[in-house]
């Protein structure tokens, strides 16, 4: 009989770019009056999430969809060297300082949070597929890497994990491992192997709704952890729905509604709207504390010729 994993991978393969369910979530149909048709639980959700997306986003590192220029809640931090075999397998993190909103430039501040952000899943090749879905070596790496970093520091500074895809899965792994680290995963991968119950209550999950990796969570259960489902590109076939880039960007559109930083965020990195939100005169984002005058006429279909040809995450 064929291994379970096996025949997943086997599926992931085979799966075509077929269009996702064009209905919208549950986060949005009953807040059309709310700032941009978003429900209050999802923006503020964003707000506190939306530093660690852009971390998750960060460990991508080389990739042409990173966000550019200063980073203002964050400030990248020298990690250890990786051995190559591990690099080999597709492992990678990167680390941030986090700081407290609205300190930028302030030589004196100090870091209120370390992020070890875990680099996801590498759809271009088989490698990240073969050591992260099908074995436990990626798993291995990321416990005894997180124990390494962790030990360099004596401080009381805490701890966020965090990751895309397969680094989410990664980080839910070192969350089981270490009951005092904060974890915030998107479009997480399904495959780990840790109890599911283990520090569920420090866990956050933000997935996009329909994205591929969803279809695979259908054989799996996930680990317990307090789980956003959003619908940003209602639509849009899976494989670009898992785009980190695509749930970032959304997020922060969504955060920048209640939090002047991410509204800040939102115009340096040139964020444009979500494509199921509601359509007004003006392309950019209302701000902050902006109220509807009419309820929000969501969009469950792309325009035509709306989708940019890219290389998505």
């Amino acid at each position: 009989m064929m291994p379970f994993r096996t025949a997943i991978a086997l599926l992931f393969l085979t799966l075509s770019a077929c269009a996702t369910i064009p209905d919208i979530s549950q986060s949005r149909s009953p807040c059309r009056m709310e700032p941009g048709g978003w429900c209050s639980f999802v923006r503020e959700g964003a707000v506190e999430a939306y530093p660690y997306a852009i971390a998750s986003l960060q460990a991508y590192e080389g990739d042409r969809d990173l966000y550019t220029g200063p980073i203002p809640m964050l400030e990248a931090l020298e990690a250890l060297p990786i051995d190559p075999d591990a690099k080999d397998k597709g492992f990678g993190y990167v680390l941030f300082k986090q700081f407290a909103p609205g300190t930028y430039g302030d030589a004196g501040r100090q870091p209120i949070a370390r992020i070890f952000a875990f680099r996801g899943t590498d759809f271009d090749g088989f490698t990240d597929i073969f050591y992260g879905s099908l074995r436990n070596d990626q798993i291995n790496l990321a416990v005894e890497a997180f124990a390494a970093e962790a030990a360099r520091f004596d401080d009381s500074v805490p701890w966020v994990v965090t990751g895309h895809s397969l680094g989410g899965a990664l980080a839910t792994e070192v969350s089981v491992a270490n009951p005092q680290v904060r974890a915030f995963m998107f479009n997480t991968s399904p495959f780990y192997g840790g109890d599911a119950m283990s520090n569920d209550v420090r866990r956050t999950v933000f997935n996009e709704r329909g994205e591929l990796l969803r279809r695979f969570a259908k054989f799996k259960s996930a680990p317990a952890a307090e789980v956003y489902t959003i619908n940003c590109q209602p639509g849009t076939d899976p494989i670009k729905k898992h785009s980190m880039r695509r749930l970032v960007d959304c997020l922060t559109w969504i955060a920048a509604y209640s939090d002047r930083h991410a509204f800040q965020m939102v115009e340096t990195q040139r964020i444009e709207r979500p494509m199921v939100e509601c359509r007004r005169e003006q392309p950019g984002h209302p701000g902050v504390a902006h109220r509807e005058i009419t309820p929000c006429v969501h969009q469950s279909r792309p325009d035509k010729d709306s989708e940019p040809d890219e290389a998505d995450d």
